[in-house]
């Protein structure tokens, strides 16, 4: 099937996804997706919503986790749910285009909304004196640590979404603090720290309810396994698996990303750093896994 720009009602342009209305009517809408490799797209079973959901793949391959390990559709493969009742995340193997068909209409709020809060997210990054793919890296090597863990669908799902939206909270926080090249006073400190709660806010009112599902997590993602985190001095087992997770792979990147105020570590010397602090800042089954992926971390 071949589909040109002329053809799109309207077009959304996503962080490695192009999001395309091709036609509606009725209540049906059939809405073109191209996503860039390694990019990851789900459907969610949502509280009255009873559309038949359907794709197919044009082009490239998806993968998607199932109870005994992966299932991978090709060019010409097709996957529908009437109703999705279960989570499903798929992931692009390569540049991916498919055909999404619902019979309830989506395209407007699904677009917006992964739009503005993606937008939001992008825009915290360079607040933070970050590179723009900071959290896409956050999130990426959260998800392949997710995946060695066995991690299910819905599981996978929202450790996607609280990987990429960990810090969203510092939208709340005054760019002097953020940006401040020297320590931080202590008032300053702890006004910093309440970016983790501000960011569980954020989700929570959204109300949607894989954003709220996310936010206990980017709440728990600066807490340590020796108990002195924060905000609430959580210690071990406490701390959502998820978080655990992030705390890792966010002080890896953050270590290894050079900022305007600091030069990044190496690779060996960070995860040197990782390694010594497995136990007291980190999680050491999290560690062991992460060091384990080493390779895959470019």
């Amino acid at each position: 099937m071949d589909i040109n720009q002329k053809d799109f009602i309207e077009t959304v342009y996503v962080r490695g996804v192009q999001i395309s209305l091709l036609a509606s009517g009725d209540g049906t809408e059939i809405i073109y997706h191209k996503l860039n490799s390694g990019v990851r797209w789900a459907l969610e079973p949502t509280e009255g919503w009873t559309a038949l959901e359907y794709l197919l793949v044009l082009s490239g391959e998806l993968r998607y986790p199932t109870g005994n390990g992966f299932k991978v559709l090709k060019s010409g493969d097709s996957f529908f749910k009437s109703p999705v009742t279960n989570h499903f995340i798929f992931q692009s193997n390569q540049t991916t285009e498919f055909l999404y068909i619902t019979s309830q209409p989506i395209f407007h709020h699904y677009s917006k909304a992964s739009h503005d809060i993606m937008d939001l997210a992008v825009s915290i990054e360079e607040k933070d004196g970050y590179t723009v793919d900071h959290c896409s890296r956050i999130n990426r090597f959260s998800m392949l640590v997710g995946e060695q863990l066995g991690f299910n669908a819905k599981q996978l799902l929202v450790l996607n979404k609280a990987s990429f939206l960990h810090d969203v909270g510092k939208v709340k926080v005054p760019l002097s603090i953020l940006r401040k090249p020297s320590k931080l006073t202590a008032q300053e400190w702890e006004i910093m720290k309440k970016h983790t709660t501000y960011g569980r806010e954020m989700l929570e009112s959204t109300k949607v309810p894989l954003l709220v599902d996310a936010g206990p997590i980017v709440e728990q993602h600066h807490e340590r396994y020796d108990g002195k985190g924060y905000p609430f001095g959580l210690k071990k087992n406490e701390i959502s698996i998820e978080a655990s997770i992030i705390a890792v792979v966010d002080s890896y990147d953050a270590m290894t990303t050079d900022r305007v105020y600091q030069k990044g570590m190496s690779k060996e010397e960070a995860l040197e750093e990782i390694l010594r602090c497995r136990g007291i800042m980190y999680n050491p089954d999290i560690v062991d896994i992460f060091l384990s992926l080493q390779n895959k971390m470019i």
